[in-house]
C-alpha cells in the first residue's frame, strides 16, 4: 500500500520536480561561492547554498523579463519584496527536504536515473538521453552530476512527503454547496426603460448664462491635453498626382495589359463528380432526376466534401469542347451530364451563370489615369528624396526647404488624439512623439510613399480655451447633463408612482428578463443593472439604475434556485469542489510547513545573502 501510494505522488509531482530542476537550470552568468561564505542558511540539518539562492533570484528575473518585455533588476524586486519571497521558498523547500531526511523518506538510484533520462535538455536528437549534453549542461551551470542527482533525490522525497501530506484533502460540501447555490442562482425582473423620448416638456435649448455657468464648473471637461507644437514639411503621390502627365499610350497599353480583366467571357460556378463510366454517371442523373437521390446525397455516400469537387469560375476553355458545349449551352438545368473530363464522365452541377462583360477603355480610362498618375508621383517624389536630404544636411529650415521643393509646409498642436492630415500617418505619429526640441529635422517616409520632416516648436501645457471656441462643445455637454438628470428625476418620479400601488405596465412599455445570471449583462442596459437585481431582497423589490442616455425601473419578479439536473450547474459543482480542495490543501500544507520550519529552526546568514545580491548588476 505505502510503495503504490508512493508511486502516485511520483506521478503527481513530476512537474512540480522538473520545474524545481528547470529552476536550478536556470542561473547561467551566476558567479560561484565557496569556502565559508558558500551558503545563505540551513534548515535543520539541510543547507542552503548561495549558488541555489542565486540562481533563484535569476530566474525570477528571467520570468519578470519575459512577462513584461522590460528590462528587470534585482534592485527593482528587492524593492517589490519578491527577494524575500524567493528566499522563504527556498527555506520551505529546506524544511521539507530536513523533514524527508529525519523520517528516513528517499528513492533509489534507479528512480533518480528514470527522472533525469526523460529531461529532454539531456537528450539527443534521436530522443535518447545522451550522456556528453547531461555533463555539458551541467557544467555550464556549475554543477556536478553528484551534486544534480542529490537534488533530484531530495526534490523526489520532498514531493512525496507533500503528497502525503495534502492527498486525502477533500472538498468541503458544505463550502462547494453554498458557493454553487449562490453563483448558479437566477433571477427575472421587468424593466422599465426610461428615455428622452419619455419626458412629458422635453429639454430646452440652453441659453447664454447657462453656457457661461456649466463651462465655469466643469472646466476640466473642455481642457485641451498636453500637446506639442509641431513644424512639418510633406509631400505625398496624392498632392503631386495632378500636376504629373500621364500620356493617352501609356493607358491604352495598361488597358490592353488588362484585357483579361476588362473582358470577362461568358462564365460558370461548377461542381464536378466523376464517375468510373457513363453508364454510372446516367444512372446516378436519373436517380437525381426522379428525386430519388440528390448531387449532396452522392457526395456523402463517396465520402466527398464541396473542396472536392468544386472547379469555381470556369471557361469554355477549361473544358473539354463536349463538356463546354453541353454546359454553356444550356441555362436552365442546375445538373447536366454526362460530360467527358480528363479524368472519366461527369456530372456538373452549376451554382451560378456568370454573362460575359467588358468595360470599355473609356469606363476604365479614369481608374487607369489614377493609377499611373500616382505611380508617377510616387517615382516623383523618389528622385526628391536625395536633394531634399542635402538641402536638410546644408541646414535649411523647414520654411525654406517648402519655399524651394514641392514640399507643402504645415503647422499642428499634436497630441495622442490628432488624426487629421498627416497626424492619420503611423510614421508621423511616431516621430512626433519621439522628437525633442533639440533635433534637427530629417527626412522620413510616410506608408503611401510620402515624405515629410518635422520641428518640435514648444510643448502646450493642458489648456483651456475661451469659451468662444468650445460652444459648441459646451452646449452639447451641457444638453446631455441635463437630458440625464431630466430622464433621472422622471424615473424617481415613476418610482414613487409605483410606491403608491401603480404597476409597471401601467407607466410605460415594459421589457421581461429571465434567468439573469449574476455573472451575466443586459443588452443596452447598464452595466451595474445585474449586480442591483441580486442585491434585491424580496420579490416586488424596486431599484433605479440611472445610465447616459436611459435610466431603468427595475422590479425583481422571481429568486430562481440553481437547477442542480443542468448540466452547467454539473460543471460548476466540479469547479469549485476542485478550487476549494486546492485552496484547502494550500493553507494545510502552507501550516504543515511552518511547523517545519519553527521545529528544525531557520538560521539564515546576511552577509551572505548580502554577497549573493552584489553579485547582479
Amino acid at each position: 500500500m505505502a510503495k503504490t501510494a508512493m508511486k502516485k505522488a511520483s506521478n503527481l509531482f513530476v512537474w512540480i520536480i522538473l520545474g524545481l530542476l528547470f529552476i536550478a537550470l536556470a542561473g547561467f552568468g551566476i558567479g560561484s561561492f565557496s569556502g565559508g561564505a558558500s551558503r545563505v542558511g540551513a534548515v535543520g540539518d539541510v543547507e542552503i547554498s548561495a549558488e541555489d539562492y542565486a540562481r533563484a533570484l535569476d530566474q525570477e528575473i528571467r520570468a519578470r523579463i519575459a512577462q513584461t518585455g522590460q528590462p528587470v533588476t534585482l534592485a527593482t524586486l528587492r524593492a517589490q519584496g519578491v527577494d524575500q519571497a524567493v528566499l522563504q521558498s527556498l527555506v520551505a523547500r529546506a524544511a521539507l527536504v530536513n523533514e524527508a531526511e529525519m523520517m528516513g523518506l528517499s528513492v533509489g538510484d534507479t528512480e533518480v536515473a528514470r527522472q533525469i533520462t526523460q529531461i529532454a535538455a539531456f537528450q539527443g536528437l534521436d530522443g535518447a538521453f545522451d550522456r556528453e549534453s547531461y555533463e555539458f549542461t551541467l557544467r555550464q551551470n556549475g554543477l556536478s552530476p553528484a551534486e544534480f542527482e542529490q537534488e533530484v533525490r531530495e526534490d523526489t522525497a520532498r514531493a512525496l512527503l507533500q503528497a502525503a501530506v495534502i492527498g486525502g484533502i477533500a472538498p468541503d460540501q458544505t463550502i462547494t454547496e453554498a458557493l454553487v447555490a449562490y453563483q448558479a442562482e437566477t433571477r427575472d425582473a421587468r424593466l422599465l426603460i426610461v428615455t428622452e423620448a419619455d419626458l412629458p416638456e422635453g429639454v430646452p435649448l440652453p441659453n447664454t448664462a447657462d453656457l457661461e455657468d456649466h463651462y465655469a464648473a466643469n472646466p476640466a471637461r473642455f481642457t485641451r491635453p498636453e500637446a506639442r507644437a509641431i513644424t512639418y514639411a510633406w509631400v505625398t503621390p496624392a498632392m503631386l498626382m495632378d500636376t504629373v502627365p500621364v500620356d493617352e499610350a501609356s493607358l491604352r497599353a495598361l488597358y490592353d495589359d488588362r484585357a483579361a480583366l476588362y473582358r470577362q467571357p461568358e462564365r460558370r460556378l461548377l461542381e464536378q463528380l466523376v464517375f468510373a463510366d457513363t453508364a454510372q454517371a446516367q444512372l446516378a442523373l436519373d436517380a437525381i432526376m426522379a428525386g430519388e437521390t440528390g448531387f449532396d446525397a452522392i457526395l456523402e455516400e463517396r465520402g466527398l466534401s464541396f473542396e472536392d469537387v468544386d472547379l469555381g469560375e470556369v471557361t469554355r476553355d477549361d473544358l473539354l469542347p463536349e463538356a463546354a458545349a453541353l454546359i454553356f449551352a444550356d441555362q436552365d438545368r442546375e445538373i447536366i451530364g454526362p460530360a467527358p473530363t480528363p479524368l472519366g464522365p461527369a456530372l456538373f452541377r452549376v451554382n451560378a451563370v456568370l454573362d460575359a462583360s467588358e468595360i470599355t477603355f473609356e469606363e476604365a480610362e479614369e481608374e487607369l489615369r489614377a493609377e499611373l498618375a500616382a505611380e508617377a508621383a510616387r517615382r516623383a517624389i523618389d528622385d526628391l528624396r536625395d536633394p531634399v536630404d542635402d538641402l536638410l544636411a546644408e541646414g535649411l529650415t523647414l520654411e525654406e526647404l517648402a519655399e524651394a521643393t514641392e514640399l507643402v509646409l504645415g503647422r499642428i498642436d499634436y497630441s495622442p488624439t490628432s488624426e487629421d492630415g498627416i497626424a492619420a500617418y503611423d510614421a508621423f505619429r511616431e516621430a512626433a512623439m519621439a522628437v525633442d526640441e533639440s533635433d534637427f529635422p530629417e527626412l522620413l517616409t510616410l506608408s503611401d510613399g510620402g515624405l515629410f520632416a518635422i520641428r518640435l516648436d514648444a510643448i502646450v501645457p493642458p489648456t483651456l480655451p475661451p469659451l468662444a471656441e468650445v460652444r459648441a462643445d459646451v452646449r452639447a455637454d451641457w444638453r446631455a447633463d441635463a437630458i440625464r438628470a431630466a430622464i433621472n428625476a422622471r424615473a424617481e418620479a415613476l418610482m414613487s408612482l409605483l410606491a403608491q400601488g401603480a404597476t409597471l405596465e401601467e407607466l410605460g412599455q415594459v421589457a421581461i428578463e429571465r434567468d439573469i445570471r449574476r455573472q451575466g449583462f443586459i443588452p443596452d442596459a447598464p452595466p451595474t443593472l445585474v449586480a442591483q437585481l441580486f442585491q434585491l431582497g424580496a420579490l416586488g423589490d424596486v431599484v433605479l439604475v440611472p445610465g447616459a442616455d436611459r435610466a431603468l425601473v427595475a422590479q425583481l419578479d422571481a429568486i430562481n434556485p440553481a437547477a442542480r439536473d443542468d448540466p452547467n450547474t454539473q460543471i460548476l459543482v466540479q469547479v469549485l469542489g476542485q478550487a476549494i480542495a486546492q485552496t484547502q490543501a494550500q493553507d494545510v500544507f502552507e501550516a504543515y510547513g511552518q511547523a517545519l520550519q519553527a521545529e528544525a529552526g531557520i538560521r539564515l546568514d546576511q552577509a551572505v545573502i548580502n554577497a549573493v545580491h552584489a553579485q547582479f548588476p
